[in-house]
Parts: C-alpha cells; sequence; structure tokens
C-alpha cells in the first residue's frame, strides 16, 4: 500500500515553502451541498488552493480521481505538458448521478515525484 499523504492545515505550519508544498499537492472538492438523486451533478476537483503545481516532463499530476466512499467514480488522466509546461492548477469536472441518499466523496491526485495524496472528505446530501 503507497503512502496517502493529506492536507495539513496551512495555517499550522510556518515554512512559506513548506505551506507551498503541501497546498499545491492537496486535492480540493468544489460541489454544491445537496444534489437531487437522478440528475448529473457535477463536481469539480482542483490541485491547489492558493498554489499551484508545476506540469514539467519528470514532475506533473499524472491522475486524479473522486471517490464515494470505497467506490471509484471518475479518473482523469493528465499527459505531462498538457498545460504547457506552466505551473497551473490541474483540475477536472466529474459529472455523476447520484443514487443513493448521501455523497460522500473524496478525492485523490497522484503527483509523479511526491505521489499520492487525498482531500479532506465532503458530504453531500441527496434529496429525492
Amino acid at each position: 500500500m503507497p503512502k496517502i499523504n493529506r492536507y495539513v492545515d496551512i495555517d499550522t505550519v510556518e515554512r512559506e515553502s513548506k505551506k507551498d508544498y503541501i497546498d499545491r499537492h492537496s486535492p480540493f472538492i468544489h460541489c454544491e451541498s445537496t444534489a437531487k438523486k437522478g440528475e448529473k451533478f457535477p463536481v469539480t476537483v482542483k490541485m491547489g488552493n492558493e498554489y499551484s503545481h508545476p506540469d514539467d516532463f519528470d514532475h506533473y499530476i499524472a491522475y486524479i480521481q473522486l471517490w464515494n466512499g470505497e467506490t471509484l467514480l471518475g479518473q482523469a488522466t493528465f499527459t505531462p505538458g498538457s498545460l504547457g509546461n506552466q505551473k497551473e492548477h490541474a483540475e477536472v469536472t466529474f459529472n455523476i448521478v447520484p443514487t443513493g441518499s448521501k455523497l460522500k466523496l473524496t478525492a485523490m491526485a497522484y503527483c509523479t515525484k511526491h505521489g499520492l495524496w487525498e482531500s479532506d472528505p465532503v458530504e453531500v446530501t441527496v434529496e429525492g
């Protein structure tokens, strides 16, 4: 099992370089807090909040996954250089169709140099 890295509250980190490292490797989930059962529901996962991740041929985000509990909902795979070899936010929007009464969403992302990173979970209430 690979080591899974998780976001640390940046306010508790003192050195700017450590803040940069943690933030740019952490996936962040952006979505509404409620969804309608059976209807398309967009969920955007963005790498980094304040800092963007490099897009070098030997150091880039290889993929971003979206999970509901232990169920993989989707995965986006990135090709090195697809963001123009710039420091840019890798992001993807997954359109899912909820069927249960609640979603417990987690994003996973893999950096080719610094391994696997997991987001904080986001709970979504599914209505109706």
